[in-house]
C-alpha cells in the first residue's frame, strides 16, 4: 500500500494536509490563519468567576475570551490551599502505572484526558475537610480557588458557538516519542501499545534514563521499537523546554502566554508521520525548508522523504483531491456497489442513515444483502467522521438485520474502522431498534462549520417559508398596522413571489382592508431580497414615520 502526505500551503490564508492510501483520501487537516487555534497552548491565567452550582471556574488567560475550568480538570496539587492532602484525594485517574494518555493524538490527547476525568469525577463533590480516611470526591471548587487566583492552564478544547475554550490544569507537552506530564511524577506507557513485552521493555528503558523527580513521561505509540538513544534525546529536549517554561511562569504575571503549540504542518508531521509513509510532498519552498529542518532534527533517518512540489498545476488538483474534498460537504455519500449513507448534523448530535438505494446483491436473500451493505457502510462512516471531523453523540441507523451474528460483525467492522481515528471514540452495541450509538471526541467545530456559515435567508434551517405562508403573515401585520392611530399609508416591500401572491390572490382582502380603515396599502416587489424578507413602512398623513413595535419579532 502506497501512503503519501500532501501539504498544500500555496495560499497564505490556509494550510491543508491530506493523507492518501493508494490514492484514496483517508485523513484531512485544515487550519486558517483567520481562525484562532489555542488547543495545546499553555497559559498563566487568573480566576475571574467561580460557579459553585456547576463546580466550575471561568479563567481569563489573555486571549479575549474566558476559558471554562471544571473541577474534574483540576490537578490535586491545587487542593493544598483548600486544606486537603493531594495524596489522599481520589482524582479520577487510574492508579496503575500504565495510565498514560498517548500524545499520538497531538492536540487531541489533552481533551481525551480531560473527558476521561470528567466522566469519572463529575459527581457531587465532598464538602467536608479531611479528618480521617480517604474522601471519595474532590473538594468543592469554591474552597480551592478565589477570584484573582493565578492558575496554570492548558487549552484542551476550542470554544464552540457561544461556549468558551475548555481548560485543564493537567499540563502535557508532546515530543516525537514521549509526552512530558509535569504532574504525573512517574513513567507510563501508552495504552495503545498492547504488547506486554514491548510495554515492559519500554518502561525499563525509560527508568534507566534517570528522569528527575517530580516530572513524568508517557511513551507514545511512536516510541515503540525506538532505541534508548532516541528516547533519551526526546527526554532531554522536553526537559530543556520545561525549564524554559518554568522560568516564564515564575517571572511573568498572569494572564500571559507560556507555551504555544507548533503550527499545523509541524504538528501533523510530528504526530502522524510513520515509517510506512513513502513521501511528504510540500508545494511551497518556505514550508518545505521548515519541514525539512524539522525532520532532520527529529527524524533524520526519514528526512529524504520530503519532496518539494514544483509543478504549476495545483498540488491537490494533480491528485484529484479538490473534487473529493467537495464531496465531504455533501449530505448524501454514495457507497461502492450501490447504496448510500445520509449524514445530518444538529447542534446536539449527528444522525447517519444507511440506505440500500440501488444496491443489488443476492436477490433471494434480503438478510445477506443488508449485512454486506452495512459492512460497506460501517467503513465509510468511519472515514467520513474523520474527514468531516464530526464529534459529539452520533447515531447510526443501519439497515435492519435479524441475525445476531450479523449485528455483532457490523459492530466489529465499525470498531475496527474507527481504530485508526486519532480522536477518542466509544461505540455501544446495537440497540433493539437497530441503531448503533457512539460518541466521538469533539475538540473544535467540524470541518463543515469552519468552511460555511449559516445562510442569512434560512438562518441555518435549510428551508424558507413559502410565498403563501409569507403572504398570510404579511396580511396579519397589515391589519395591525392599519389599526395604528393616525395611520394613513402603509408600504410593504417583500420578495417578488410574495408580492405577486398578495397582489393577485389576496388583492380583494387588501382592498377591503383599505376601505374599512381608510389606509392606503402599497405592495412593492423586490427581486434582490430573500424569500422571507419583510419591510413594512407606516406613515401618517403628514408623512411622519409611525413606529410599529410588533415588527421587532420579524
Amino acid at each position: 500500500m502506497k501512503k503519501e502526505m500532501l501539504i498544500n500551503v500555496s495560499q497564505a490564508e490556509e494550510c491543508r494536509i491530506a493523507l492518501l492510501e493508494d490514492g484514496i483520501l483517508e485523513e484531512l487537516y485544515t487550519e486558517r490563519t483567520s481562525q484562532n487555534n489555542w488547543v495545546g497552548n499553555i497559559y498563566k491565567g487568573k480566576i475571574v468567576n467561580i460557579e459553585p452550582s456547576i463546580q466550575a471556574a471561568f479563567v481569563d488567560f489573555g486571549v479575549g475570551r474566558n476559558g471554562f475550568l471544571h473541577i474534574s480538570d483540576i490537578e490535586p496539587q491545587y487542593f493544598r490551599q483548600a486544606g486537603y492532602d493531594p495524596s489522599e484525594i481520589m482524582d479520577g485517574r487510574r492508579s496503575d502505572d500504565d495510565d498514560g494518555d498517548d500524545q499520538e493524538d497531538g492536540d487531541q490527547d489533552a481533551d481525551e484526558r480531560g473527558d476521561s476525568q470528567r466522566r469519572q469525577g463529575n459527581r457531587p463533590p465532598r464538602t467536608g475537610k479531611l479528618r480521617s480516611g480517604r474522601p471519595r470526591f474532590k473538594p468543592p471548587i469554591q474552597e480551592i480557588f478565589r477570584r484573582g487566583d493565578e492558575v496554570l492552564v492548558q487549552v484542551i478544547k476550542e470554544g464552540i458557538g457561544t461556549k468558551g475554550p475548555t481548560l485543564s490544569t493537567y499540563i502535557s507537552i508532546p515530543g516525537r516519542y514521549l509526552v512530558l506530564m509535569p504532574s504525573l511524577g512517574r513513567v507510563g506507557v501508552s495504552r495503545k501499545i498492547e504488547d506486554e513485552d514491548a510495554r515492559r521493555k519500554l518502561k525499563a528503558m525509560m527508568l534507566e534514563l534517570n528522569i528527575p523527580k517530580g516530572v513524568g513521561f508517557i511513551v507514545r505509540t511512536a516510541g515503540q521499537e525506538r532505541s534508548r538513544k532516541e528516547l533519551s534525546r526526546d527526554v532531554a529536549y522536553l526537559l530543556r523546554l520545561w525549564k524554559v517554561l518554568v522560568r516564564r511562569i515564575k517571572n511573568q504575571p498572569g494572564p500571559c502566554d507560556v507555551y504555544e503549540e507548533s503550527d499545523i504542518m509541524i504538528r501533523t508531521i510530528r504526530d502522524t508521520f510513520t515509517e510506512d509513509i513513502d513521501s511528504i510532498v510540500v508545494d511551497h519552498p518556505d514550508a518545505f525548508h521548515r519541514a525539512k529542518e524539522f525532520m532532520e532534527l527529529v527524524m533524520p533517518r526519514y528526512a529524504n522523504r520530503i519532496e518539494l512540489y514544483e509543478s504549476k498545476e495545483p498540488l491537490f488538483h494533480r491528485y484529484k483531491l479538490e473534487s473529493e474534498i467537495a464531496k465531504i460537504h455533501q449530505r448524501v455519500v454514495p457507497l461502492k456497489g450501490g447504496g448510500s449513507i445520509v449524514i445530518d448534523s444538529t447542534e446536539a448530535l449527528v444522525a447517519i442513515d444507511v440506505n440500500s438505494g440501488n444496491f443489488r446483491g443476492n436477490e433471494e436473500n434480503a438478510e445477506e444483502n443488508a449485512y454486506h451493505l452495512n459492512l460497506s457502510a460501517a467503513k465509510e462512516i468511519a472515514r467520513q467522521l474523520r474527514l468531516r471531523d464530526l464529534g459529539g453523540v452520533i447515531v447510526n441507523d443501519f439497515i435492519d438485520m435479524r441475525k445476531e451474528s450479523h449485528r455483532r460483525r457490523v459492530e466489529k467492522s465499525l470498531r475496527d474502522a474507527m481504530k485508526r481515528d486519532r480522536a477518542r471514540t466509544k461505540i455501544l452495541r446495537t440497540s433493539p431498534f437497530g441503531l448503533i450509538e457512539m460518541t466521538r471526541q469533539r475538540i473544535r467545530p467540524s470541518f463543515k462549520r469552519s468552511v460555511y456559515e449559516d445562510c442569512p435567508c434560512c438562518r441555518g434551517r435549510g428551508l424558507v417559508k413559502t410565498a403563501e405562508s409569507m403572504s398570510i403573515e404579511v396580511s396579519r401585520l397589515l391589519m395591525l398596522a392599519c389599526q395604528q392611530q393616525n395611520a394613513s399609508r402603509v408600504v410593504v416591500r417583500v420578495h417578488e413571489s410574495v408580492a405577486s401572491y398578495l397582489n393577485n390572490r389576496k388583492r380583494r382582502e387588501i382592498i377591503s382592508l383599505e376601505e374599512s380603515t381608510g389606509v392606503s396599502i402599497q405592495i412593492l416587489p423586490s427581486e434582490t431580497q430573500f424569500p422571507e424578507h419583510l419591510e413594512l413602512d407606516c406613515r401618517d398623513k403628514d408623512g411622519g414615520l409611525i413606529t410599529l413595535p410588533f415588527l421587532s419579532d420579524h
